[in-house]
């Protein structure tokens, strides 16, 4: 077990391809999946392996988007709360006036979030 924990910070592509590779094949719990429209917040609990590492490693993770002005799914039924995702790629858009992340998942299933500015996070909250 990791005496260390994971957190990267960024607001820039290069640190969301990063945050990608290290969340691809990434397990999500329909029911983990949250946005928080008040506080602009979209929020993911995964269950990732430590690619870091040589060795399998399995580490509950917080995949953290802000200023998320809105979010749209497909293929995604939220009243099937247990559903298991697979999270495939985290890809992004520039438009005009914002951006747009893509979060792809198994089964044609996808999450579009809509920003302004990029600013996300990665954060291991506990080896399993």
């Amino acid at each position: 077990m990791g005496k260390y924990l994971t957190k990267i910070l960024g607001n820039d592509l290069e640190s969301l391809r990063m945050i990608a590779a290290l969340s691809s094949g990434a397990k999500v719990k329909v029911s983990n999946i949250k946005y928080l429209a008040f506080n602009k917040v979209f929020l993911l609990s995964v269950e990732r392996m430590n690619k870091e590492k040589q060795h399998d490693e399995k580490i509950n993770s917080i995949l953290r988007f802000d200023f998320i002005s809105t979010v749209k799914s497909k293929n995604i039924d939220q009243s099937k709360q247990e559903k298991i995702l697979v999270l495939l790629s985290i890809d992004h858009l520039k438009n005009v006036d914002d951006y747009e992340i893509i979060l792809t998942f198994n089964n044609n299933a996808q999450i579009v979030l809509s920003s302004d500015t990029l600013e996300f996070r990665l954060e291991d909250q506990s080896n399993i």
